[in-house]
């Protein structure tokens, strides 16, 4: 295989997947709601941003992206745009889905962590599973969501945020 220094070049070869991995965090603050996964959550204290703030999205963006070799989130979605103010992040994962199959890409699987204190998101993993998989097209058994807590250590051990980590496989069309 020859090596191509430019990764966007037309003459790269598609493998047949690939991966790439997603990490985001946000602060709790009050007066938002808690979204997680694309549903709301009841708590009281949501997550700040200058979309919904939905970091498990934003990790699984990330991670698709990251994937397909095109940058991040924040590249295609930035924060400073009005565009994006207050955005559902369900749109911008939808957006994310079809970006990677300009590139003959589709989504083959989802691994993802949520580390927060509280609330307790076991509950909530079935539906965050299906609201997923339903946005991006894909079976809810390609998307695995796990939650768990950092043992009262850190930012989010004294509950000022909560983060994601995520690693999507993506497979050649």
């Amino acid at each position: 295989m020859e090596n191509n220094t430019d990764n966007n070049s037309s003459n790269s070869p598609l493998l047949p997947f690939r991966v790439g991995m997603g990490y985001d965090v946000h602060k709790l603050v009050e007066g938002r709601d808690l979204i997680l996964g694309g549903i709301k959550i009841d708590n009281d204290r949501g997550l700040l941003g200058h979309s919904d703030a939905d970091v498990l999205i934003h990790a699984i963006s990330d991670a698709l992206l990251g994937a397909a070799n095109m940058r991040d989130i924040g590249y295609h979605f930035p924060d400073t745009s009005d565009a994006t103010l207050n955005m559902d992040s369900k749109i911008i994962l939808r957006k994310v889905v079809d970006l990677i199959a300009t590139k003959g890409y589709m989504v083959g699987n989802i691994d993802a962590t949520v580390c927060a204190e509280h609330p307790k998101l076991n509950p909530h993993i079935p539906a965050m599973q299906e609201c997923l998989a339903k946005v991006m097209g894909c079976d809810a058994d390609a998307v695995s969501i796990k939650a768990t807590t950092t043992e009262h250590l850190g930012f989010t051990g004294r509950e000022e945020g909560i983060s994601a980590y995520a690693v999507a496989m993506i497979i050649r069309k």
